[in-house]
């Protein structure tokens, strides 16, 4: 998918990502089966699940939750694959290519979303070669201050770093990431100009707030809070529409009176394109099954992750929703990413 430099001038990024979306192919595809899921002979092997990023990490965690009590549903194996890589981008490819209905991806927003958006040489098409399954779980980021952050209230330290103009500096874990699109979008919707400073991951990020390198950033919750709870870190608010589970005591920025930069980060099961549709469908049930119960539910939130069940037509609506919302900021901020 190419965008040119006349289309932007013309109709501007909205209107860009609107023409994108209108091409999209997402929610015929999503569409579940009108086929009985429940009698469609799959799977008939190991299911394998291959995950973009190293055991430990917050994808894989919630995958793990997921999987034993998957394959009991699904009466095969499921076998989660570590193969990190390119920020998820490297099993992204893995998984559009692939011929077997019995791999899927655990894959994140930006592989599902803007993966092509940022860098048009990758070798798949987040519109084109995947079939949604299912999200399984989100999470809101917090707009953290450094400690040193003037103002009581989230709405004074939102002043407090507009002052700065553009001697601030927000810190993100790198170019593209959700972080960095995340803080233009709240830039744009704030009246923000800090600029911004790249590290190589959130704990470095978390670092540089400390020692002031940087005086703001959208990190994880489960990475925030801590250090908001010594008091080295002030949160603004959350990034989703509504308070979350996984920060309770903090509040939105809508309640600091930043509207439209609503954000979440999300896992998602996706297979590929070429998965028979009542073969998405039965997974899809299986996955809904799963992550509604309790006892997985809980063990999701203590990963850090919201459980979400829903339909394939609910992931592709959120797809579609993301793919709008940050590619208007790649596409007048000029934001490229090789990973």
């Amino acid at each position: 998918m190419t965008i040119t430099k006349r289309r932007l001038l013309e109709g501007g990024a909205a209107a860009v990502a609107a023409s994108l979306l209108s091409q999209a192919s997402w929610a015929q595809r999503a569409t579940s089966s009108s086929a009985s899921a429940a009698d469609i002979a799959w799977p008939t092997k190991p299911v394998h699940i291959l995950v973009g990023f190293p055991a430990g990490a917050s994808p894989d965690l919630a995958t793990r939750a997921i999987a034993e009590p998957l394959s009991k549903l699904l009466r095969q194996p499921v076998v989660v694959e570590n193969k990190p890589g390119a920020s998820g981008n490297t099993v992204a490819d893995l998984v559009a290519k692939s011929t077997d209905e019995h791999t899927i991806g655990a894959l994140i927003n930006g592989n599902l979303t803007i993966a092509k958006l940022l860098n048009p040489k990758l070798p798949f098409d987040p519109e084109k070669d995947f079939a949604p399954v299912g999200l399984i779980g989100t999470a809101p980021l917090v707009l953290a201050v450094s400690g040193n952050a003037e103002g009581k209230t989230a709405a004074e330290q939102l002043l407090w770093v507009r002052n700065l103009g553009s001697a601030g500096k927000y810190g993100t874990p790198g170019v593209g990431t959700v972080g960095h699109l995340g803080m233009e979008l709240i830039k744009s919707r704030a009246a923000i100009t800090a600029q911004h400073k790249p590290y190589t991951g959130n704990p470095q990020v978390i670092a540089g707030l400390l020692a002031n390198e940087v005086q703001l950033a959208l990190l994880p919750p489960g990475l925030a809070l801590p250090h908001i709870k010594s008091g080295k870190l002030k949160a603004i608010g959350v990034t989703s529409p509504e308070r979350s589970a996984l920060a309770q005591e903090l509040p939105t920025i809508r309640d600091a009176d930043v509207r439209g930069a609503d954000l979440e980060i999300w896992t998602a099961l996706a297979a590929p394109a070429s998965m028979k549709p009542a073969a998405v469908a039965k997974l899809n049930a299986a996955l809904v099954e799963v992550i509604s119960s309790p006892d997985v539910s809980q063990a999701l939130l203590k990963t850090g992750w919201q459980a979400q069940p829903g339909s394939p037509d609910t992931l592709a609506k959120r797809m579609r929703a993301d793919t709008t919302r940050l590619g208007g900021v790649i596409i007048m901020k000029g934001i490229h990413s090789e990973a």
